[in-house]
């Protein structure tokens, strides 16, 4: 009995010591404009299994679960952060980034992975799908306080939140086009047009419910009522989750009405989660770092494969799908070539290279590998160097005059 005492007392040590250690890196990201997720990952591969040993984790099941849980307070507090009238004028551009843009993205990547790996052309497509979309838990992270232009700022978000249907939509369907031989294309596409539109009118349901209900019932303390706004944001992912709908977006569209409408204790909810936000995205980018084993993530093989698609992805696949994807509006060449470097990847990918080793596949090993070196190129590269080319491009608001 005191040796189980023992032992959770040193997990709970171990916890608030990872923690503690996270909150204060996060002064380097500010100081060497390195995204956060990087340090949080790099923290869990050190104290991980093949790092400092402190902690041993292999559990694809629990990774995805934590990594689910987390991506819905992130897309919750980013979705009340945004203001309707910011968002409204890129809606549309912003919903082809994330079905023409993702669909045209993990084409070109699909075939870069059928050169540069060697795979059937069923798995290259597989992984070009994996890294086809953007992250919102990056992007939301990489922009916030960099005081980007407006218009551009909520063409990346508003992309960011509504592309993961996409991406989920062509990974599940090479997977079940790999694993089966009756997997059918129009079932499939049908699939996708219900997952978007499932998550959308969901979404806006659920999000008026929240609003009413928060302006309504009147609580015992001014602090359950950003709990209760974030029990709702866990409701509309599982009930639209649960009839095969886009969970993802219906927390997303939930968390833009909710943000938009008028809200009883608006401060104590906003600074909640955002606080909460950042423990969840703590939590998930160390649990993904534990699930990474340097010495296959970081051989020779893989870090000369890796750099050769990630250079298709963010030199070739990205740009194109871009431009291709905002052809009907009217954004600048400058705007462009911003928005086509700014297409960060981060959990979402990870995530979703978790699914082939849940389906048991051949190579779903390399697969994560692959996801994960990509992942990481991606943001020491383009997460790295956002302001400073937003700089350069002119694409920065003035500073703001002091009071």
């Amino acid at each position: 009995m005191i040796q189980e005492v023992i032992e959770s007392d040193k997990i709970i040590l171990l916890t608030s010591l990872m923690l503690l250690f996270s909150i204060l890196i996060t002064k380097l990201s500010d100081r060497f404009g390195l995204p956060s997720l990087v340090l949080f990952i790099g923290a869990g591969m050190v104290v991980g299994s093949e790092g400092l040993g402190l902690l041993s984790f292999n559990n694809v099941q629990i990774a995805e679960a934590i990594g689910v849980f987390s991506l819905i307070v992130i897309l919750y507090e980013g979705g009340i952060q945004t203001h309707w009238r910011t968002i409204r004028p890129v809606v549309l551009p912003s919903i082809s980034l994330a079905t023409v843009g993702v669909l045209l993205t993990a084409t070109i990547v699909g075939l870069g992975a059928k050169w540069i790996f060697g795979f059937g052309w069923q798995e290259a497509f597989l992984l070009g799908s994996l890294v086809g979309s953007t992250d919102a838990a990056a992007v939301f992270a990489v922009l916030k306080g960099k005081n980007i232009d407006d218009k551009i700022e909520a063409t990346l978000e508003g992309e960011s939140g509504t592309n993961d249907p996409m991406a989920f939509f062509l990974t599940i369907s090479f997977i079940e086009l790999i694993n089966t031989d009756h997997a059918g294309v129009w079932s499939l596409v049908l699939q996708f047009f219900w997952q978007m539109a499932g998550g959308l009118l969901l979404g806006l349901f659920i999000g008026k419910m929240t609003s009413v209900s928060l302006n309504k019932i009147k609580l015992s303390s001014v602090g359950l009522y950003p709990l209760f706004g974030l029990a709702f944001a866990f409701f509309s992912y599982s009930v639209t989750s649960l009839v095969n709908a886009s969970g993802f977006l219906a927390v997303y569209v939930t968390a833009l009405v909710v943000g938009n409408l008028d809200l009883s204790f608006r401060e104590s909810i906003h600074k909640f989660n955002e606080g909460f936000s950042w423990m969840a995205q703590i939590l998930m980018f160390i649990i993904l770092g534990l699930f990474v084993f340097p010495s296959r993530l970081f051989s020779d093989w893989i870090i000369f494969h890796g750099l050769l698609l990630s250079g298709v992805l963010i030199l070739v696949a990205r740009p194109i799908a871009t431009w291709i994807s905002l052809i009907p509006w009217n954004y600048t060449i400058k705007e462009k070539i911003f928005l086509s470097w700014a297409g960060l990847r981060g959990a979402v990918p990870i995530i979703l290279a978790l699914f082939p080793m849940l389906a048991e596949m051949e190579n779903s090993q390399l697969f994560f590998n692959a996801v994960f070196f990509i992942v990481l190129t991606s943001a020491l590269l383009q997460g790295s160097t956002i302001p400073y080319v937003a700089t350069k491009l002119g694409l920065v608001n003035p500073p703001k005059p002091h009071d």
